[in-house]
Formats: C-alpha cells, sequence, structure tokens
C-alpha cells in the first residue's frame, strides 16, 4: 500500500489523510465560528500557518479565504503580515456568558443562543423542561435564516425530555381538590402539538435541503422544577420554575392553580470557555441530562 509521506510519522504509523479544503470552504467555517462567537469582535485570527496547518492546505488557500471574509467586512487588517482581527461589528455574535453575564427572561434569552448554536455544522441541542413552548418558539428564527440560506448546517440532533403524560403533575395543578383532570389534558395537549411543530418544522429540512435531522424524545416520571437547554456540548442555559396563584378561564370554566411561566423564568447562561465553574456547571449539566436520558426515562410518543 502507498503511503504519502504527509501523512507518516517519525514512529512510521500512518496518519488519518486529511481532506483538502477549498478556500470557500475554509471560508464558511471561519465565518460559522465569528458569527457564532467562537471567534470574537477585536480578537486576533490565528496565524495563516496556522490556518494552512488545520485545513491541511497552502497559505494561498488560507489568504483567498481570509479576502472573502473581509469583503463580507468581517474580518479587518487582511494581509501577508499580521494575523487578521475580527470585525467589531461581525453579524449576530453569541450573547455573553459566564459570571458577568445577567440573567434573562427565557422568552428573551433563549433564541438568540439558539440561533448561535446553529451556525456550527453539527447542531446538538438537548433540552429538558414542562413543555417545548420556549425551544420551538427560539428555533424559528435559525429555521428562517437556513431558508434565507444564511446558516446551513449539516446535521441537527435535537433530544427533549418532557414529563410523562402517566403521572400526577406536581404543575399546574389547581388549587381545589380535584377538577376532573382539565389541567392535565390541557398540559398534554400543549406538550404533544409544541412537540410535534417541533419535530415537523426540523424534519422538514431533510426534504428541503438535505440536511441530517433527528429529533427524540424521552418521558420523564416527574414533573422537573427547572428547565435545562444544553448547546453543542459548550453551553448550558438553566431556569427555575417559579410557581405562582393564579385564575384562568379554560374552556368555559375558571381554575384557580398552581403554575409557573415558563417562557418569564430568567435564564442563566453558563459556558465552557468562560472559566473554571462554567465549564465545571456544563459537564455536570451534560451528565445529569444522559443519565436521566439513559436511565429512567421512557419512550414518549406524542398523542393524546
Amino acid at each position: 500500500m502507498f503511503v504519502d509521506p504527509e501523512h507518516a510519522s517519525a514512529s512510521g504509523r500512518t496518519k488519518p489523510q486529511r481532506h483538502r479544503s477549498s478556500h470557500r470552504e475554509i471560508a464558511d467555517e471561519l465565518r460559522n465560528r465569528i458569527r457564532s462567537g467562537v471567534l470574537r469582535p477585536g480578537e486576533r485570527m490565528p496565524t495563516q500557518a496556522k490556518l494552512a496547518d488545520e485545513f491541511g492546505v497552502e497559505r494561498g488557500a488560507v489568504r483567498q479565504a481570509l479576502r472573502i471574509l473581509q469583503s463580507e467586512r468581517l474580518l479587518t487588517n487582511v494581509s501577508k503580515g499580521s494575523p487578521a482581527t475580527v470585525a467589531a461589528v461581525p453579524g449576530p455574535a453569541r450573547p455573553p456568558a459566564g459570571p458577568a453575564a445577567p440573567p434573562q427572561p427565557t422568552m428573551v434569552g433563549l433564541a438568540p443562543r439558539i440561533a448561535a448554536a446553529f451556525a456550527v455544522p453539527h447542531v446538538r441541542i438537548d433540552a429538558l423542561c414542562l413543555t417545548s413552548v420556549s425551544l420551538t418558539l427560539a428555533i424559528g428564527e435559525p429555521l428562517r435564516q437556513i431558508h434565507a440560506g444564511r446558516l446551513k448546517p449539516a446535521k441537527i440532533d435535537v433530544r427533549l425530555l418532557l414529563p410523562s403524560r402517566d403521572i400526577d403533575l406536581a404543575f399546574p395543578t389547581p388549587v381545589a381538590a380535584d377538577d376532573g383532570g382539565l389541567l392535565h389534558r390541557r398540559w398534554l395537549a400543549q406538550r404533544n402539538a409544541q412537540g410535534l411543530v417541533l419535530r415537523q418544522n426540523l424534519l422538514a429540512l431533510c426534504t428541503t435541503h438535505g440536511i441530517d435531522v433527528r429529533v427524540s424524545f424521552r418521558a420523564l416520571p416527574f414533573t422537573p422544577p427547572v428547565k435545562l437547554y444544553l448547546l453543542n456540548g459548550a453551553e448550558a442555559l438553566f431556569a427555575y420554575y417559579t410557581l405562582g396563584r393564579r385564575e384562568r378561564e379554560i374552556g368555559q370554566e375558571h381554575v384557580e392553580m398552581y403554575d409557573a411561566d415558563g417562557t418569564r423564568s430568567m435564564l442563566f447562561a453558563f459556558e465552557e470557555r468562560a472559566g473554571q465553574r462554567d465549564a465545571a456547571f456544563v459537564e455536570q449539566s451534560r451528565l445529569w441530562f444522559d443519565a436521566l436520558w439513559e436511565t429512567i426515562s421512557s419512550d414518549l410518543v406524542l398523542t393524546s
């Protein structure tokens, strides 16, 4: 077997041959890193030599890619000398995370972080929540950007942990002893409807854009007191469901209940690269989610 010398190590073992990227592929990858916040405004890019080594190309291909991004006003100071700099306003960037990032209501804080998560080739989202209302709404924006050609993920994996239909929910629950199952039926209809919309919208990308999409649901044997979103294995978004007593009209009935408005729950962001504390929180959140997924959860079918 012929072995290209470039792919042989000093020990005589062969190295796996890397795909040689074109300058446009390099530009696409660097553009994703800028728009997702991996490369931040004002930050220097890696040297052309390092980029050439990373992508397995000559420096000329790297320079062509950098010039494309400069023409799009994503980079400045592109030359043969010092490394280029990420432009001050590079388009949609990841909002700040870490200790300095203020919490925001889920409805406000989730959407931009989900959109940023869709800027990478393989999107991975895990969510644990009471229903998927917030996530379904938040994914609307990246879906619009995909259809507009501004985002081009190759693969999307989404996993959701939701309460089982077979349990007595801790909330929403009636203040009175019994409501004939009205609140449970209302919650179940909402859980199923939102989950079906989310799955349908994502799976449609298989047909329209050739994206490899997988959406999986599993049922929890308890009511989650918190909501958790894990984005691309590198970021955790966490919020408490804070209960309140309220009255709502459901059908023709006025029902007093204990419930939480998940869209208003304050969302705290933890990012792996923001420091040791954040990295530990992200890792433990991932382990916790995986443990629930693989042990006490069960198959979930989105039917009434």
